[in-house]
């Protein structure tokens, strides 16, 4: 099922792009021009764990597979400035081995990228937040017995909730709104055994009568 990209990301399908984006300073670099804008390598460097040098060529190899590009010039003019092409991306594990072996690759960069998020945020931002936004928040493990093509429709529906918040323009945010990050995994387990959906277990996790 199709959800035709109301996030407006850039769809990745080349596994070499794949390949290229599943580096951690590369990631840092594309979240950090997505999330702040237009910047040089001198800018982004403390943010991303590398020398202006070293950043610059990460920018030069992002670029390469159309991942990001040169951005209006500062008014010294004096370093490149680059900016993210969209502002997000996405990618389907290709059929090929090699594509999928690509995707695994840059979803591993990606999960250990975000490991320690929630843990950061329960010790560095959680504390000093104001009741409303506590009272906001939201942590859930929740496992559901599904088709894949169910699977795909929740996906579809959860973008298609979720869409005019990602793309509403800077301008029509309402007073009050602030940045949440929404960290959405939807992880099949494997094949199940002759027990049935549920398993040797019952729905709740617990042995059935």
């Amino acid at each position: 099922m199709e959800s035709g990209n109301r996030f407006g990301d850039l769809e990745l399908d080349d596994p070499k792009a794949m390949r290229a984006l599943a580096h951690p300073v590369r990631l840092a670099v594309l979240e950090r021009l997505q999330r702040y804008g237009p910047a040089t390598a001198t800018q982004l460097s403390p943010h991303v764990g590398a020398t202006p040098s070293v950043t610059s060529w990460h920018l030069r190899h992002l670029a390469g597979f159309g991942l990001v590009r040169d951005a209006e010039a500062a008014a010294d003019r004096r370093e490149r400035r680059w900016e993210a092409v969209a502002r997000g991306f996405r990618f389907e594990p290709p059929d090929d081995e090699d594509g999928r072996a690509a995707a695994r690759a840059l979803s591993g960069e990606m999960f250990a990228r975000t490991a320690g998020l929630p843990l950061r945020w329960l010790t560095e931002t959680e504390p000093h937040l104001e009741p409303e936004w506590l009272r906001a928040m939201n942590a859930a493990n929740t496992r559901i017995v599904v088709t894949a093509e169910e699977l795909a429709g929740l996906r579809e529906a959860m973008e298609e909730l979720l869409a005019p918040y990602v793309t509403r323009d800077r301008v029509e945010r309402p007073e009050g709104s602030r940045g949440v990050r929404m960290l959405l995994y939807a992880l099949p387990e494997g094949p199940e055994g002759p027990e049935g959906p549920e398993g040797p277990e019952g729905p709740d996790g617990e042995a059935g009568a």
